[in-house]
């Protein structure tokens, strides 16, 4: 029993770890993408700055209950995902607040947050956040069902969970809802300050959460932080490539991508199993 409690701290520990891991890496990744365009990018830092920036602002602006619950919901998704799956394989301090037979509640804390985001921004009214809800539950649905299928088939499945990966990062050329094209059209229009920056602290946490299933499921997992910090860095990196050769895809793109590819690769590896 006091082990168990013990288990607390060092829950929060990871979190730390993987929130300070995630602001790193992504603006990391960032940059390599900048230099793949022949631009500079931003400095390794740039993320905390806006991080603190928008958590120091207050806003006025109400559109009911749920829509102040939308970034925490997004939130909460990240940290459950992160907290009920072992960072450190074989780790007791690390193994967070997993137990046997919890991969199903981890695939749920996947698509919480984002359900959670889509009633919080539909509250405003607003029809461009209405748009950019239908488009990231289309493509988070689609991306969710090879994931699903390769679960249950780890074989032949590593493909598609690898092509379903690409959808889930929603990052280039899926980046649907966040692209600097769409910004206008989406919960970034409609969040801002303090709300803004839950869903940023989302953002760096919720990748790698997503990652350390991946690890754990088809590569073997990480047995020290080192191991960890290579493994989810070169994870994150493989998006990052096919992110900077193709470019942005469209909604019925992006879906068409997961029916054609991902989807039967799922199918076969359940048959073959």
């Amino acid at each position: 029993m006091t082990f168990e409690w013990m288990k607390i701290p060092y829950s929060l520990l990871t979190l730390f770890i993987v929130l300070n891991y995630g602001l790193l890496m992504t603006a990391i990744i960032a940059k390599i993408g900048a230099r793949a365009g022949r631009r500079i990018g931003i400095p390794f830092y740039q993320n905390y700055i806006d991080l603190l920036k928008n958590y120091a602002l207050r806003s006025k602006i109400t559109h009911g209950y749920m829509f102040y619950l939308g970034p925490v919901f997004r939130l909460t998704g990240g940290i459950g995902l992160l907290l009920f799956v072992p960072t450190i394989y074989g780790s007791e301090m690390f193994s967070n607040l997993s137990f046997s037979g919890d991969l199903i509640l981890a695939l749920y804390f996947i698509f919480f947050g984002t359900l959670g985001m889509a009633l919080g921004a539909g509250e405003s009214g607003s029809p461009h956040a209405a748009i950019g809800i239908s488009r990231g539950l289309s493509q988070v649905t689609m991306a969710e069902l090879p994931l699903t299928l390769a679960v249950f088939a780890t074989a032949l499945a590593v493909v598609a969970a690898m092509l379903a990966f690409l959808g889930s990062m929603m990052r280039p050329p899926f980046d649907v809802v966040i692209a600097p094209q769409e910004i206008p059209i989406g919960p970034p229009t409609e969040y801002h300050s303090a709300y803004l920056a839950l869903m940023q602290t989302n953002r760096v946490i919720f990748p790698v959460a997503k990652i350390v299933i991946y690890m754990n499921l088809f590569f073997g997992g990480a047995s020290s932080w080192g191991e960890f910090a290579i493994k989810v860095f070169l994870l994150y990196l493989f998006s990052a490539f096919v992110g900077v050769a193709f470019p942005r895809f469209r909604v019925e793109q992006s879906i068409r991508f997961f029916m054609i590819w991902a989807v039967p690769i799922g199918i076969l590896s359940i048959l073959l199993v």
